[in-house]
């Protein structure tokens, strides 16, 4: 396993959205609003060329096996972004590769000058949602910012620093 990563190429597009789709229909969460029936997951390419917003792709030779990007959604607080389409494939987890995305999502975004990050997931993603306590992501009690995926159950936030 030699894992790279860099950011998203259109190139990209096809092999990503069935990279993150598989991860829906693993863990039985593949229904609407969410990122599953999302038109934009099919062209991430273009969707992370808004300004302050990057997407980093994780490789294992050459075959894409994750990736995880920072939006400014729609009305999320000053100063905060969101941490999204954040997925790795199965035979990936636990070996470092989802850590290393965040801890590239979390460098790009204080670059960016930003100082909060916002996410929404699922209970049942709960290896993910340990991860995300585990960096300093703390529960809150509603959705922030305009995300459209209103099946999403769990929303969390972390200041960077």
């Amino acid at each position: 396993m030699h894992i790279s990563f860099r950011p998203i190429t259109h190139t990209d597009n096809v092999k990503i959205a069935e990279v993150i789709r598989t991860v829906f229909r693993e863990f039985k969460i593949d229904r609407p609003g969410t990122v599953y029936t999302d038109p934009t997951t099919d062209d991430l390419f273009s969707l992370f060329q808004k300004s302050g917003s990057s997407y980093w792709i994780a490789e294992d030779a050459g075959a894409i096996v994750g990736g995880c990007g920072i939006y400014p959604t729609n009305g999320l607080p000053d100063g905060c972004v969101e941490l999204v389409k954040f997925y790795v494939a199965a035979e990936y987890r636990g070996k470092g590769v989802g850590n290393l995305l965040m801890q590239k999502s979390f460098e790009t975004a204080k670059q960016l000058g930003y100082t909060q990050m916002y996410l929404e997931s699922f209970p049942e993603l709960s290896k993910a949602v340990s991860m995300y306590v585990r960096s300093g992501f703390v529960q809150i009690d509603h959705s922030l910012g305009n995300s459209g995926h209103f099946a999403c159950n769990l929303w969390m936030l972390k200041e960077l620093r």
